[in-house]
């Protein structure tokens, strides 16, 4: 069953929803370009190009078989995956450096918001039978000043136990593992959970032909995803990565900080495991 999950779990169709999910986002949000950042910006990508094109001696085949691919991949509706991938670590780093509260990374292409809300102590929605370890994720949102942040929200979604998620793979209830849990007066939070496997980006599309021509590996650390927020406070949006879990220290989307790793502990009833972690967020 596992196997035939996943080979459903395609390029195609996880592009497709992260690409919807995008322009849903998009519609909802009021941008403006400003023209000249538009002119900076753009005529530095093209310079940065030009001089890649010029110290490589890039030949016209090379050029050829990249227009196809760059083709291919809206075509595959993999842009938001490319994008996430490999530039967002880079902009994300750029809009949190004056940060002094906790540290953010990469939402990724599977945030879909509107998930189920509960109190402070909850369990995110699962399947009957839910594979994988049990796990505890709590802890505290504060201010920068130490300030508990009473009614503070704390958004979760993650991978399963096969590195699926639900809304982006077939068989999956809408909102499996996904949940909005509001912390308690003292701001604090409990999430029961299962901890998430590592997996591989999609490898079917343009992005893993990129991979395969490259000689990259295409695969995540296991991880939790968050958004953590409280009125009058900057929004953090972060992952949250297993000591010594495979692919912490070479993952494909170069995402992983110290400041992200966990290291659970099991429960006193040898039940699954646990683990605290605080959040610490800035004033708007």
């Amino acid at each position: 069953m596992t196997d035939l999950i996943t080979e459903q779990a395609t390029a195609a169709a996880s592009g497709a929803a992260a690409t919807e999910q995008f322009r849903s986002k998009q519609r909802t949000e009021n941008t403006s370009a400003d023209t000249e950042r538009v002119d900076t910006l753009v005529s530095e990508l093209l310079a940065a190009t030009h001089d890649i094109v010029r110290r490589h001696k890039v030949t016209y085949a090379e050029y050829d078989a990249l227009k196809a691919w760059l083709i291919q991949v809206g075509e595959d509706g993999e842009w938001p995956l490319f994008l996430d991938v490999w530039i967002e670590h880079a902009v994300e780093e750029v809009a949190g450096e004056s940060r002094k509260g906790s540290k953010g990374t990469i939402e990724g292409p599977y945030y879909i918001p509107g998930s189920p809300r509960f109190a402070a102590e909850a369990s995110l929605p699962t399947r009957d039978g839910e594979q994988g370890t049990p796990l505890l994720f709590q802890g505290q949102v504060r201010a920068v000043d130490g300030t508990p942040l009473s009614g503070a929200v704390v958004e979760m979604w993650h991978a399963d136990n096969d590195g699926l998620y639900s809304q982006f793979a077939p068989g999956l209830p809408e909102w499996n593992l996904r949940g909005t849990v509001v912390a308690d007066a003292r701001g604090n939070f409990k999430i029961h959970t299962i901890e998430p496997a590592p997996y591989q980006i999609p490898t079917d599309g343009s992005c893993g032909k990129l991979i395969e021509a490259a000689g990259w590996h295409a695969w995540r650390p296991a991880h939790l995803h968050l958004k953590v927020a409280a009125p009058g406070h900057q929004l953090i949006t972060t992952q949250l990565y297993f000591q010594g879990g495979e692919h912490v220290g070479d993952d494909i989307a170069t995402a992983v900080k110290p400041e992200l790793i966990l290291a659970p502990t099991p429960v006193a009833d040898g039940q699954g495991r646990e683990v605290t972690y605080d959040f610490v967020l800035d004033k708007a």
